[in-house]
């Protein structure tokens, strides 16, 4: 037994934790959880928990649903908050899902990205990202298809207070960092009812184990403000929609691998190969990045969300951009891609960005001009002027994309990739035989 596991049970005796919930996420990146006893837990370290996973969405048919997860001590946290008497708390692990013969599931997401960051350490890298997390504070979440309503009915950084969860970012803050989750700062987004958390920087896969915590916590700390938390990209029709604008970099040892002096923005040229790559393969990894069919209602022109495929430096309008919010501080150099929402399963979008960036960076590929003009409010026709490619317009679009890629194929491996595709077009599918109350309002009436 190692020490972090000899830290786990020890910590388990002396706070008195009666469960441990083993946690892992399904294709989609819907989250799972076992509850276990701290007796079972030293055996589970050895030879995990059995389950079975052809009762889980992608992991495996009938015939090979033997599936054991595997609690990765390093993720251990106590959950911020206790049993409703007071007695005592309970914990969490993440956990890497195995076959029965120990070897890794291929269906498993966390595995997904480790195999990412194995291709990347290869080449002499290590990742780090930088989310920022937005959703939306709602009284109530409606079951009948009907518009939610907002919490508040704030504005983009504003201070005053409301008559519901009125210090719910405080609390879930608080959360947050008594797991471990470091937050840089957070405030009230641009639409009623809509908030920003956004987590300081860390390593990929324990960035991707942070976001799937995030959700959770912030979906518990909402409830016990009265009011509801969703990650939904785009619940209002004349709001903005909710994004998750990530940054990244690349470090070789200590070293950021983005930085370069003595380029006028600081963007060594791995930098520039990497966003070169992301803007290559862009168009072919929106079915991940952006994986359910409402992900496109957001990336609308007007709706304050990237539809052009380019970059910039101080342009917002961009798909990347290269923040300079602190010239010649080398470990800042970074990239911003303005695409994912915060819907998304983080492990497959990590990957997939990772795998078009490396490939731009083993491949040398080369970074068309920047763009410094608002794409927004460029017609289609002038954006084709320009040499401008657009993002998928909807998910079927994407899907498409998505088929014929051989990137997203070798970086999700075959069987998420082929469950991934099998699911998102059924979705697509039954989405389109949906007859909307837009359509019903607008075109009953009058055909």
């Amino acid at each position: 037994m190692d020490r972090q596991q000899e830290f786990v049970l020890r910590t388990l005796e002396e706070r008195h934790i009666r469960f441990v919930r083993l946690w892992f996420t399904d294709v989609l990146g819907f989250l799972k959880s076992v509850a276990i006893a701290p007796a079972e837990l030293e055996g589970a370290f050895s030879e995990g928990i059995g389950f079975d996973g052809s009762a889980i969405e992608g992991f495996a048919r009938v015939y090979e649903s033997d599936m054991v997860a595997k609690p990765d001590p390093a993720t251990f946290q106590v959950l911020p908050w206790e049993t409703p008497d007071g007695s005592h708390y309970s914990a969490r692990m993440f956990c890497d899902i195995a076959m029965p013969d120990g070897s890794p599931s291929w269906a498993d997401p966390r595995h997904v990205l480790r195999r990412s960051l194995s291709k990347a350490s290869e080449a002499g890298f290590t990742c780090y990202v930088h989310p920022e997390m937005e959703f939306f504070l709602l009284r109530n979440l409606p079951s009948d298809g009907s518009e939610p309503e907002p919490a508040d009915n704030g504005g983009y950084f504003d201070q005053a207070s409301h008559e519901t969860a009125t210090h719910f970012r405080r609390h879930a803050i608080d959360a947050l960092e008594a797991m471990g989750i470091s937050v840089e700062f957070s405030h009230h987004e641009g639409a009623p009812g809509q908030q920003e958390i956004d987590l300081r920087y860390a390593d990929a896969l324990t960035m991707a184990d942070n976001v799937m915590t995030f959700r959770y916590v912030i979906k518990e700390v909402a409830i016990t403000q009265g009011v509801r938390a969703s990650f939904m990209p785009k619940p209002f029709s004349d709001q903005p929609g909710s994004g998750m604008h990530t940054h990244l970099s690349l470090f070789e040892g200590d070293r950021n691998a983005f930085y370069d002096d003595e380029n006028p923005f600081e963007l060594s040229s791995t930098g520039k190969a990497f966003v070169a790559g992301i803007l290559r393969h862009a168009r072919e990894i929106s079915a991940v990045t952006n994986q359910w069919v409402n992900s496109y209602k957001r990336l609308i022109v007007g709706a304050e969300a990237p539809t052009t495929v380019c970059w910039g430096h101080a342009n917002r309008s961009a798909l990347v951009r290269v923040p300079m919010y602190s010239p010649g501080k080398a470990s800042s150099r970074r990239i911003e891609v303005r695409s994912l929402d915060s819907a998304c399963n983080p492990y497959l979008a990590y990957s997939v960005i990772l795998a078009a960036g490396l490939k731009g960076v083993a491949e040398g590929y080369e970074l068309p001009p920047a763009a410094e003009d608002d794409v927004w409010s460029l017609t289609e026709q002038e954006r084709k002027a320009a040499g401008y490619e657009s993002l998928p317009q909807n998910l079927g679009e994407a899907l498409v994309e998505m088929e014929n890629s051989e990137l997203l194929a070798e970086a999700l491996g075959e069987h998420v990739y082929d469950f991934f595709l099998r699911n998102k077009h059924s979705e697509w599918d039954a989405y389109r035989r949906s007859v909307t109350p837009y359509e019903l309002r607008t075109l009953l009436p009058v055909l």
